[in-house]
């Protein structure tokens, strides 16, 4: 599952950024991935492991509703794939 969001600022700066996503390990576990910044700019990339994956969909579902508050706006989505997908 993954989301790229964008916020679009004045026309003298680049657009700024944020892309969700969650995968699962090779352990069964999953892992939620945040990262940000600013188009062509540096990012920072922030990661959190779930043991279930209920709890990591919950934490990408608050993190896309914080970001979804702030202005971004869904560019690019993708939903799970695979076997254990929905």
């Amino acid at each position: 599952m993954r989301l790229y969001l964008q916020a679009m600022p004045d026309a003298s700066q680049a657009p700024r950024y944020v892309q969700i996503a969650i995968e699962q390990d090779l352990l069964g576990g999953w892992t939620l991935y945040r990262e940000s910044g600013v188009q062509g700019g540096k990012a920072t990339l922030k990661r959190e492991q779930f043991l279930e994956r209920d709890d990591a969909i919950a934490a990408f579902e608050k993190a896309r509703d914080v970001q979804l508050k702030r202005g971004f706006r869904v560019m690019f989505s993708q939903g799970l794939e695979g076997p254990y997908g929905h």
